[in-house]
């Protein structure tokens, strides 16, 4: 009897490595979970421009910052109308928040207007707004691995340290690898130094009024400043309060 005339690729496929659901496994080169598909970023193109989002309604969205594609490093402002839910989610790059107004809760705590949140990469929760609706500066998307620390600040009872020049006083908030951030009070008419940004500057003006040689820039206002960038900061008769993060850029 004569054998049978050997069929090559792609007429024969040797499958026996994937015979099981155990050898699959082993030998797979990617992994997909509900966890990678389900992450609530939303990109508006432009610039000051606030989007509903038709899967959360009652949340609006202004995009301050984004690199990347589908997964992005983002910042933006957020707001949730009174009685807003919010599906369960894991943050996997982190996220960072601040409440500007309002309070925001989840399963864990409260966190009224001045509270500063951190949950690292692989955290998660289920927001739930209340009566009062919230606003929040969140940065998604921009933990190191190894920053794992997560932390909850409740801004208004922390102390405040003196800053490098009179009239300036400084609340620290987190600190890693030569990553900053802090809230910087500025009393009126203080006067800072000329200095250049090693890693960037990010600043967004919680009161006041903040100036520069470039321009003014009222509550409300956030900045983005480069790598290696300078100015030389101060304030006028309105003094400021700011929320200050450098070293990241």
């Amino acid at each position: 009897m004569p054998s049978p005339t050997p069929r090559a690729f792609p007429a024969t496929r040797l499958r026996r490595n994937r015979a099981s659901s155990f050898s699959r496994r082993l030998v797979r080169e990617n992994q997909l979970t509900p966890d990678n598909l389900i992450y609530p970023v939303f990109v508006l193109e432009g610039e000051n421009k606030k989007e509903s989002v038709t899967s959360m309604p009652g949340v609006e969205r202004m995009m301050l910052d984004r690199v990347g594609d589908e997964v992005a490093r983002a910042t933006s402002i957020v707001r949730y109308a009174p009685h807003t839910a919010f599906s369960s989610h894991s943050h996997s790059g982190g996220e960072e928040f601040l409440v500007l107004d309002g309070v925001f809760s989840d399963e864990h705590q409260h966190y009224p207007a001045g509270s500063y949140v951190r949950n690292p990469i692989g955290t998660s929760h289920t927001p739930r707004i209340g009566k009062e609706g919230v606003t929040i500066l969140v940065k998604l998307h921009q933990f190191s691995q190894d920053d794992t620390e997560q932390k909850v600040i409740d801004t208004r009872t922390q102390p405040w340290r003196q800053g490098l020049v009179e009239g300036l006083t400084v609340m620290p908030l987190h600190d890693f690898e030569g990553e900053h951030v802090a809230l910087v009070k500025w009393a009126p008419n203080t006067q800072f130094q000329p200095h250049q940004h090693w890693g960037g500057e990010e600043i967004f003006v919680l009161e006041g009024t903040f100036y520069d040689e470039h321009g003014s820039y009222p509550k409300g206002t956030w900045l983005r400043s480069p790598h290696l960038s300078q100015h030389t900061p101060f304030t006028k008769a309105d003094g400021a309060l700011i929320y200050v993060k450098v070293g990241h850029l």
